[in-house]
């Protein structure tokens, strides 16, 4: 439901792995070039699915919103209400990963406020700690919200670690919207055993170089950047919302 990278070897393992569908949604890249890279990497056996993860807020008070299903970019680091009205504009479903993580993630009480716009909570992500992924599986349950599981994979090996099993084919982007907005029935599963545990500390030590000062300074700070809602490709759309 929700990878990192994308190349010909997370292709491979994938399907090694046995599953059908990943949801591409790497950070701060716009979704014209999301989708051909999604496209570039389907085929009959592996269907890619764009998708965004959307920060919204300031770096100091983000939320994620993970959206499936756009038909038009929506860029980072604009209100929470601003990306809310925007996935909703579009159809998009809307779907909340890693609740409760740091501070990069909706937690209990905003889950709770905004649960008629939320079409699923991730219940378990790869690279969590396991406290946090028992808290997220509350936070669903509390709302009475849809679950779905991934392996969030930044690194290659973590590919297949953790997936969401639907009770209805899925052929096409459209069919991965319209399970999760109707709310089809699903299992989430993910592996075990110290192999399993080994990826999710990798996964999790990962967050030190996501979260590094020169990353953030070179995404964010100048307007010039794909997903900064300054950025000439929204036509100033955004203006209204951003919060940089």
């Amino acid at each position: 439901m929700h990878v990192k990278t994308l190349d010909g070897r997370v292709v491979e393992r994938a399907k090694a792995r046995g599953l059908d569908v990943l949801v591409y949604a790497p950070h701060f890249e716009r979704l014209p070039e999301i989708r051909k890279r999604a496209e570039r990497h389907s085929d009959d056996e592996l269907l890619v699915v764009p998708g965004r993860e959307i920060f919204t807020g300031n770096w100091q008070n983000r939320r994620h919103l993970l959206a499936i299903g756009l038909s038009d970019p929506v860029p980072d680091f604009i209100s929470f209400e601003g990306a809310l009205s925007a996935i909703a504009e579009q159809g998009a479903a809307l779907c909340v990963p890693h609740p409760t993580l740091l501070n990069v993630s909706l937690g209990r009480p905003e889950v709770r406020a905004y649960a008629d716009h939320i079409d699923a909570v991730e219940t378990y992500n790869a690279k969590s700690l396991p406290p946090v992924n028992s808290q997220a599986k509350r936070v669903a349950e509390e709302a009475g919200l849809p679950a779905f599981g991934s392996s969030y994979a930044h690194l290659r090996g973590t590919i297949g670690e953790a997936w969401t099993a639907f009770e209805t084919g899925i052929e096409r982007e459209i069919d991965l919207v319209e399970a999760l907005v109707s709310g089809v029935d699903r299992r989430v599963v993910h592996r075990a055993g110290p192999s399993h545990r080994l990826r999710n500390l990798a996964e999790f030590a990962h967050l030190g170089y996501e979260n590094s000062w020169g990353k953030i300074n070179r995404l964010f700070l100048s307007g010039t950047e794909p997903t900064h809602p300054d950025h000439i490709a929204y036509g100033g759309r955004f203006d209204d919302v951003a919060v940089y």
